[in-house]
């Protein structure tokens, strides 16, 4: 049966500019870092993008090495915009990026321009795609000249296999150099990806100010804490859950049971303002409205929608915010902070 979105697809969900660019995103954006992968079945990954669609989720993000295996998130979306996304390419944005280890040698991960370029060609490939909407550095390269990275993103632009050019898990200092060069390049950088959750708030000293000096919009991923703030950890690591499996990115010994008070304590907090933990805290990254979007991931239709049931209630009470505090504080969880310290 042909795929016909829900006419009321943008009914509800709120968009927000990207910092002071023309380009909207939604309020929540889905992530196809996990679950979208070679190993889980296509057929549910395409009812998850579906729906999302029909939610007014518009943006959807995805990295040369997503997975697993790597490529394999990419080659699933790319069947999904065959099957059933094509006729509405022009209501999407679609974005890549490139930067962590993709294939053997000194050429396939990291910051070079060659490593860029091809990388980019690929994901294209893989998504029988003319062009992505936004192409991100995934991470700072110590080790390249960001004269060249940026360069690289400048490139791919002046080629039209990109419209925007975006950088990933950069620190506020280098965050402005990339600015910076972009902007003497020709090509504006429009936006940043940050990790950024209750429990992982590197970004509010100082990379949130420089956004919003610079004009760049912000879209965090991992807003849940790689799971944590949710219901799922409340009593400990069940069986099946994310940090019982090896190679994935919630590591058993993150959970501690400091970091057990302090969900339980927020979970409290959100079941009195009619929100799950989930729900309020996607919508406590999106009180500052410096940050443009933030990005969930799915299993599932079911977590899909509950997730984006936290556009529903976004505003919160001072009181509120202070309760948050006391127990929304620094849990060790950033596993990227190696890439924004540089």
């Amino acid at each position: 049966m042909t795929y016909a979105p829900a006419e009321d697809r943008y009914d509800h969900m709120p968009y927000r500019r990207t910092g002071r660019s023309g380009l909207k995103l939604p309020a929540v954006s889905l992530g196809l870092w996990w679950n979208f992968g070679g190993d889980r079945p296509y057929e549910t990954g395409r009812a998850i993008v579906r729906r999302a669609f029909d939610l007014g989720i518009t943006h959807f993000d995805l990295a040369n090495n997503y997975g697993p295996p790597y490529g394999s998130a990419e080659e699933s979306f790319g069947r999904m915009l065959r099957d059933d996304l094509r006729p509405y390419r022009d209501e999407l944005v679609i974005s890549t990026k490139a930067g962590y280890d993709m294939w053997p040698g000194p050429y396939g991960e990291w910051g070079s321009r060659k490593y860029l370029l091809a990388s980019l060609d690929q994901s294209l490939a893989r998504m029988g795609l003319e062009y992505v909407d936004i192409f991100y550095s995934h991470r700072f390269d110590p080790e390249t000249p960001l004269e060249e990275t940026m360069g690289a993103l400048d490139t791919a632009v002046r080629q039209g296999k990109a419209l925007y050019a975006g950088i990933s898990s950069y620190s506020a200092e280098k965050t402005r150099e990339a600015h910076a060069i972009l902007r003497d390049l020709g090509t504006p950088l429009l936006i940043h990806q940050p990790s950024y959750s209750m429990l992982n708030r590197w970004i509010e000293p100082d990379l949130l100010d420089a956004l919003g000096e610079l004009g760049l919009g912000c879209i965090t991923f991992s807003p849940l804490a790689q799971g944590m703030l949710t219901d799922r950890y409340l009593d400990g690591i069940p069986d099946g859950a994310r940090a019982s499996r090896p190679g994935y990115s919630l590591w058993p010994d993150l959970i501690t049971e400091e970091s057990l008070e302090k969900i339980r304590a927020l979970n409290e907090l959100a079941a009195g303002r009619g929100q799950t933990l989930a729900q309020m805290a996607l919508a406590w990254t999106l009180r500052d409205e410096r940050v443009t979007s933030t990005l969930v991931g799915a299993s599932s239709i079911e977590q899909l929608e509950d997730n984006v049931r936290a556009v529903e209630r976004l505003d919160f009470h001072d009181d509120e915010l202070a309760g948050i505090d006391r127990h929304a504080t620094e849990s060790g969880i950033n596993l990227w902070a190696t890439s924004s310290r540089e």
